[in-house]
């Protein structure tokens, strides 16, 4: 495409098909660990759930790149996005609203259940990767150019905010009354409809063309030089997702869990309405925000949104009451979204046009495997050593502690080493 703008459809199928993806993702990285918290609380297993969250994150991850190096490559060479799209949205939908199925082997011990628990979210990882990683990521940067291709992560973003609104706020909201069963039932249908509406609004890209190479021959051939690949500048934009990411996986998988206990007394309530705030305010921000990043650049904006990114993270800490929670709450969300689209848009900057499905696999390797393996386990290392013993319900639980987001705010930092050494490609105006 060599449009500067973006049409009504496109748009519209970027809109939907993120939508749905940022919805399954939102409870995956959210609502499957708290369930698995909460069903090992259960089994009077508190003291394992840092660990087991910790392996859920790691070992799923893992399956997401590997699915999305391998789909993502397949489709460069057949040339086509939309099948990927289509199938996987359906399956990813499926395999959500089965996760809870997981608990029913509770009677088995808490070993089963971590384990179960792994398996039904490796396989739905598959399919969601299959979907987001390899086929959204390369159809929006088939479809985009430099000039079009912040806005069009602003949409993105927008659907990830838009998701946690509905995830942490509608849906989130009815997880006490209507159980995790029901819950993950709803989430499924949802990801499925609006999935479906997406992609049928989809069109491959002209210049996107079948290879006369294996799926695999594509996969070798990776690193054999390319004119149209900076590799080194490639490289250090991964490395600036990377850090940023640990970062953030730092105390994301446990931010839930966090806010049960100490805002929400046992409850998720009080927890879910500061997310609800701090996302409507960033839901706002973001077409402004990709705007700004192509009139400050993604180098400056990624310094701006680093530092500020650091600064909410680390007063999420210091904040006990909900106001002050809600006011740092703001300040993490409106910059992790000024983050995600600066970084995100860099890096579709530099992918190959013969190896965007592809690239995207290695984009969610710094993005999704390293950020968290790394992540969660010095976050779950600080949780387990430092974390506060309470009882709930006549329950013992283990909360995490304030120190988690000191600890991730000072790693976001070094975000700021691989972004000095980092170039961009400059628009013409």
């Amino acid at each position: 495409m060599t449009e500067d703008k973006l049409t009504r459809n496109i748009s519209i199928s970027i809109f939907l098909i993120s939508l749905a993806s940022e919805i399954a993702w939102a409870v995956e990285n959210q609502f499957y660990n708290d369930f698995l918290s909460e069903t090992l609380i259960g089994l009077d297993q508190a003291d394992i759930v840092p660990l087991a969250i910790a392996l859920l994150v790691n070992i799923t991850t893992i399956v997401g790149t590997i699915a999305t190096i391998i789909i993502g490559s397949y489709s460069d060479v057949i040339g086509k996005r939309k099948p990927l799209l289509l199938y996987g949205i359906i399956l990813w939908a499926i395999t959500t609203a089965l996760f809870p199925v997981s608990a029913l082997f509770s009677f088995l011990g808490a070993g089963v259940v971590i384990f179960t628990a792994i398996l039904f979210d490796s396989i739905m990882t598959f399919f969601g990767a299959t979907t987001r990683n390899a086929g959204l990521n390369a159809y929006v940067t088939d479809i985009t150019t430099l000039k079009t291709r912040p806005k069009a992560m602003g949409i993105v973003q927008i659907t990830l905010l838009v998701s946690f609104l509905i995830v942490y706020g509608a849906l989130g909201l009815l997880v006490d009354f209507i159980g995790y069963y029901v819950f993950f039932i709803i989430i499924g249908l949802l990801v499925g409809i609006i999935g479906i509406l997406g992609v049928k609004n989809t069109k491959e890209s002209i210049y996107l063309k079948p290879m006369t190479i294996s799926t695999f021959q594509h996969i070798r051939n990776t690193f054999k030089k390319k004119s149209s690949v900076d590799y080194k500048n490639f490289i250090i934009v991964l490395l600036i997702i990377a850090a940023w990411q640990i970062g953030l996986y730092v105390f994301f998988p446990y931010l839930l869990i966090y806010l049960r206990y100490t805002v929400g007394g046992g409850d998720l309530l009080g927890g879910l309405i500061i997310m609800a705030v701090a996302v409507v305010v960033s839901i706002i921000l973001s077409i402004p925000l990709g705007k700004l990043t192509n009139k400050l650049g993604r180098k400056k904006m990624t310094l701006i949104s680093t530092l500020f990114f650091s600064l909410g993270i680390f007063l999420l800490g210091l904040s006990p009451e909900l106001i002050t929670l809600i006011i740092a709450g703001i300040i993490t969300f409106v910059f992790y979204t000024g983050l995600s689209i600066s970084t995100f848009t860099w890096i579709k900057d530099l992918y190959p046009e013969e190896g965007r499905g592809q690239f995207s696999g290695y984009w969610n390797l710094f993005s999704g495997t390293i950020p968290m393996i790394i992540g969660p386990i010095i976050g779950g290392t600080v949780y387990s050593l430092f974390g506060v013993e309470a009882i709930f319900n006549g329950n013992p639980v283990l909360i995490p502690p304030d120190l988690l987001f000191y600890v991730a705010a000072f790693v976001t930092l070094i975000t700021l080493i691989p972004l000095i050494f980092a170039k961009e490609i400059k628009i013409e105006r």
